[in-house]
């Protein structure tokens, strides 16, 4: 029978969620989903000291947000509120028959596993201490805890059995030790990479539990977790290509060869104009944000900048993303997660690393929100127009002032740039633009201009438009010298959308008005 198909995503909780990290959840997910398979979400927090408070919540929301849905394991409660002012609100829920899904709550399954490999002689106990690595590492260049270095250590393989058993009972701090034959070659095929051949030489004795804080390291619980977990596919960074020999050596000393997920080490989200994993420093250099929410570190009290607060629409974020290590089979560019799903193969993700493009996810994040209704823009620009001061507007003139500009902004937040002349009047006028428009003619061009507007039957475009530009070509005025005064009049400035789609929603009486202000203050 085929393997059903199931993958997981591992994240650690030392912090925001980097944008790689999203990448690698989005893959998993659209090879679960393209396969009619499971999505797992599993917390590696084996490292107690590195733990970050707020940080599994985080990861959960994140995920939630973009729409990278969760099958099994840990997942952000349905119809719980987003975060407000930096304290997040989601309840997290576990479904599963595999649990626990944190590892710290599975230490017992692990000594079971841990005794196994000693049993059988595939693991060794270690107490060196770190004062004694130190001293080895000064004494041989390039020391490694492995076959050639390990008969000079303290371990249970240099030390009688009755010493080893006291030192242990005694509560003498200890580590646990897979031990690497050498010069083998190990295979690890990579569904990305193909063969890839190392020799055991290379690697060192991991270290696979420390009795100190009673938890295995990330390469026992990991191996253990994906076994029991029913783990058909490990997708995840490049990062841990050089780990995956110790890992085929891991499922061989358990007897699990027959079961050992398939690999695939996806590449690198390099920085935008270099080479060299992208880090949060390079976002603060160029502005723009590494991760996909705001976070706020209670450890050390910064803010980190998100994708969400930053403006992007989460299907932009997921397109752009995707597209980066991954290449579509045709020259399609806009994709609906659907046709991701529908698309995506594992054939198509590239060897090398990806730049990444941010003036690109801009690009995607305006044409998607350039598909979104005016009126769904309007409801997420509401808070942006609350912050300056416009409370209750009308949502129907929001929604059509939205549709005159929204194909200017990248943002939602950018629109109040676009649109502000329509809430709010000019008091003060663009010095630029005075130097530039307002000549010596155009205060009597205004008053004249305001007595035709004054009298006008009816006020709409066309008929305004024939009647002024009628005026204009009777007098023999310059319908840039008028147009272009009546627009400063009404904006404060010489921008903004055509002229007769502002005085359309300001109307007869507000147009009016502006034109008298600034008659009066120019």
């Amino acid at each position: 029978m085929e393997r059903r198909v199931r993958v997981r995503f591992a994240p650690s909780p030392t912090g925001a969620l980097h944008i790689g990290g999203v990448r690698t959840a989005l893959y998993n997910y659209l090879f679960a989903r393209q396969h009619g398979g499971d999505m797992l979400l599993r917390i590696e927090d084996t490292d107690s000291t590195r733990f970050v408070p707020g940080a599994e919540e985080y990861i959960l929301e994140a995920l939630d947000w973009l729409g990278i849905g969760i099958d099994e394991g840990l997942r952000a409660a349905k119809g719980e509120g987003l975060k407000v002012k930096g304290e997040r609100k989601i309840e997290i829920e576990a479904i599963g028959e595999h649990g626990p899904y944190r590892q710290s709550e599975r230490r017992e399954i692990y000594h079971k596993y841990v005794k196994q490999l000693l049993d059988s002689g595939h693991a060794y106990v270690a107490f060196d201490t770190p004062e004694e690595l130190e001293a080895k590492r000064a004494q041989i260049p390039n020391f490694q805890y492995d076959a050639r270095t390990r008969m000079e250590m303290r371990n249970s393989l240099t030390m009688p059995a009755e010493e080893v058993k006291r030192l242990v009972n005694g509560g003498e701090k200890y580590v646990v030790r897979f031990k690497v034959e050498p010069n083998e070659d190990v295979h690890v095929h990579d569904l990305i990479r193909g063969e890839v051949v190392i020799n055991s030489n290379i690697l060192d004795d991991k270290v696979l539990y420390k009795s100190a804080d009673d938890l295995p390291t990330y390469h026992l619980a990991n191996i253990v977790d994906d076994h029991l977990m029913e783990i058909s596919h490990v997708i995840r960074g490049e990062e841990w290509l050089p780990s995956a020999p110790l890992h085929v050596l891991l499922y061989r000393a358990f007897g699990w060869q027959d079961t050992m997920p398939e690999f695939a080490h996806l590449p690198l989200l390099l920085k935008p104009d270099g080479n060299g994993k992208l880090s949060k420093r390079d976002g603060d250099r160029l502005g723009f944000p590494v991760f996909p929410l705001e976070f706020h570190n209670e450890k050390d009290g910064t803010v980190s900048s998100g994708y969400r607060e930053s403006g992007y629409l989460p299907e932009a974020v997921i397109n752009f993303l995707a597209l980066l290590g991954w290449h579509g089979s045709g020259d399609q560019e806009l994709y609906t997660m659907e046709e991701l799903i529908k698309d995506f193969s594992l054939d198509r993700v590239s060897k090398s690393g990806a730049k990444f493009d941010y003036e690109k996810g801009k690009w995607f994040n305006h044409q998607y929100l350039q598909q979104r209704s005016d009126e769904e823009l309007a409801q997420m620009f509401l808070p942006v127009l609350k912050e300056h001061g416009i409370e209750n507007p009308d949502l129907a003139l929001v929604a059509k002032v939205i549709g005159l500009t929204k194909d200017r902004v990248n943002f939602v937040p950018e629109l109040w740039e676009q649109t502000n002349y329509f809430f709010v009047a000019p008091t003060e006028y663009d010095e630029k633009s005075l130097a530039k428009r307002w000549k010596e003619d155009s205060p009597r061009h205004m008053k004249e201009l305001l007595e035709i507007l004054e009298n006008v039957p009816t006020w709409d475009a066309e008929t305004l438009d024939g009647i002024v530009m009628g005026w204009i070509a009777e007098k023999e005025y310059g319908v840039g010298i008028v147009m272009n005064a009546f627009r400063i009049c009404l904006v404060g400035a010489a921008r903004g959308v055509h002229i007769w789609a502002i005085t359309d929603v300001l109307g007869k009486e507000e147009t009016l008005k502006r034109v008298k202000d600034a008659l009066a203050r120019l």
